[in-house]
């Protein structure tokens, strides 16, 4: 399988974007999706598109008709009118689209580019459907995207590694009838921020200052995941770093993030064109980029991510370093904060998009060789 698959780095491989899917972050991933297909080398790679809809069903479309609105955030969504009811299927060791309707094979894909973010998208799931199906993707497996979505097990896993983050506590919803929310409360310095621990770019997330804004946040959070987070507010300056590679991950210039909302919000994000400012480079001293450098790349490990990665960081007055998350599959258009690390550290959007296509390619053929050497140790005994 190795062999075949080196063999065949020389053609055009077939490369299939995959977005919008399931999650409240369903338009913010075609936006990254548009970008994607417009900046990918046409000339070396065949490329597809392949949306899911928001109850789950696949599509294979075209970049003429496949987007409506597409340079509005607010109203971008799928066009499902001329586009073909797919399904993926493993075949011989290849991995094909079929028409739903003619149950016939339409596509051969060699690498899903994943960029669906939030749930089901960004914490294992597709990625364990990838996984079924033997294909290549970009991005972190199933281990990766999952600790990776998990607010309260990112956290414990960096604090085993020694890595810095904020205080937190957790609440599960079927303890709420039985927790004390006063004493909770009464126990921390207002402010401090609600978020539900499985959910991406600040979706539920509230910066609460008084009792009822705690409850409320808490009930908007639930809504989300059965997990709460209840984290402590550092007073600090919104610094990132983008991580790149397998084995051998390489880490960004640092970027800084200037909120003009009270605080990074969605809408701050991806709403409000005038929401936040980036500064890349970020105004900070060599040696504590560095160090936040080895931080990015240190919790990227500890995850066990792959391909690609967005460690965001709080910097405090007396130069104290925080992780405060890790975004395994960050926002992707071409002005979007990862990509922008990298164009600042000198690799361009499009070639970013190559070297992660060879990322995906690289983990596909060791995941091979493994395989094939169990098999072989399997029928020898």
């Amino acid at each position: 399988m190795v062999l075949i698959w080196i063999k065949n780095m020389n053609k055009r491989q077939s490369v299939a974007i995959v977005f919008g899917g399931q999650s409240g972050e369903h338009e913010v991933s075609l936006m990254s999706a548009k970008s994607i297909y417009d900046a990918i080398d046409k000339e070396k790679y065949n490329v597809k598109l392949i949306g899911i809809d928001k109850t789950g069903q696949w599509y294979l479309g075209s970049r003429a008709t496949f987007l409506l609105n597409e340079n509005d955030q607010k109203l971008i969504k799928l066009n499902k009118e001329n586009a073909t009811h797919i399904v993926a299927k493993s075949d011989d060791s290849e991995v094909t689209l079929h028409n739903t309707d003619q149950n016939t094979a339409v596509e051969k894909i060699d690498v899903f580019f994943n960029i669906i973010h939030g749930s089901t998208g960004e914490d294992g799931a597709i990625q364990g459907l990838f996984e079924m199906l033997g294909a290549a993707y970009v991005g972190a497996g199933v281990l990766g995207s999952a600790v990776g979505m998990d607010k309260e097990i990112m956290k414990r896993l960096l604090i085993s590694a020694d890595i810095p983050v904020g205080k937190f506590t957790v609440i599960k919803k079927h303890q709420l009838n039985s927790l004390d929310l006063e004493s909770i409360s009464h126990g921390r310095h207002y402010p401090f921020f609600i978020k539900p621990a499985n959910a991406g770019s600040s979706v539920g997330v509230n910066k609460v200052k008084n009792f009822d804004e705690l409850i409320k946040a808490i009930n908007e959070a639930l809504q989300y995941d059965n997990k709460v987070l209840i984290e402590e507010y550092i007073i600090g300056r919104e610094i990132e770093c983008a991580v790149l590679g397998n084995d051998e991950p390489i880490a960004s210039v640092c970027g800084e993030i200037i909120p003009h909302h009270e605080f990074y919000s969605y809408d701050a994000k991806y709403i409000d064109e005038n929401g936040a400012t980036l500064k890349i480079p970020a105004d900070i001293p060599p040696e504590t980029q560095k160090k936040i450098q080895d931080y990015a790349i240190q919790t990227f490990q500890t995850l066990e991510c792959r391909g690609l990665a967005r460690v965001d960081f709080f910097l405090t007055e007396d130069n104290q370093i925080y992780v405060n998350e890790i975004n395994t599959l960050p926002g992707f258009t071409n002005s979007s904060m990862y990509p922008k690390l990298w164009e600042g550290s000198g690799i361009s959007y499009s070639k970013l998009i190559d070297r992660l296509i060879n990322l995906a390619i690289e983990e596909k053929v060791n995941k091979d060789y493994l395989k094939k050497a169990i098999q072989h140790t399997y029928n020898n005994n």
